[in-house]
């Protein structure tokens, strides 16, 4: 057996809201067991890291065929959302209201206040060099806690050993 502490690496590529809590909810429970948490953000991901974004993430009903009614608040069992009500103007708006509600309920804090308790229990917050030059985006434009904007490579190296698990 080796002392070497275990290691698992995040990456969030996407930047909706039921996108961003699969990283926080199982990064919070690696560190809660000792584990080292890195966070790496690319593309739209960077939005659960953006200031002007973080508070603002949606959840979209089109396109999304695990959206079920019951999730809306229709009782109907495994039964999805058809495509052509999500286009509906309002249903975005109105499917993350929902969702922020269910998850309120739950306790689940906001993505605001997860991504500070991941900073303030050790986790490590890249943003990707690449999508941060490609959106025109500086230093300034991420929530405190992110402790750089990095490359891939820079990436790979520093996650040497862990679990990397794609979102």
């Amino acid at each position: 057996m080796t002392d070497e502490t275990r290691k698992m690496a995040f990456i969030c590529s996407k930047g909706t809201l039921d996108m961003a809590y699969p990283a926080l909810v199982m990064g919070w429970a690696a560190l809660g067991n000792g584990i080292d948490v890195t966070i790496f953000f690319t593309f739209w991901g960077l939005d659960i890291i953006r200031k002007s974004r973080q508070d603002h993430l949606e959840i979209a009903p089109v396109g999304n065929t695990s959206m079920k009614m019951s999730m809306m608040g229709i009782r109907a069992d495994n039964a999805g959302i058809p495509n052509v009500v999500g286009v509906l103007p309002g249903m975005t708006a109105l499917a993350t209201k929902l969702m922020k509600d269910k998850m309120q309920a739950l306790g689940v804090p906001p993505v605001s206040e997860y991504l500070q308790m991941l900073v303030d229990g050790g986790a490590k917050l890249y943003a990707c060099k690449l999508s941060v030059d490609m959106m025109g985006l500086k230093p300034e434009d991420f929530v405190d806690g992110v402790a750089g904007i990095v490359t891939a490579a820079d990436f790979i190296d520093m996650t040497d050993g862990a679990q990397i698990i794609f979102i």
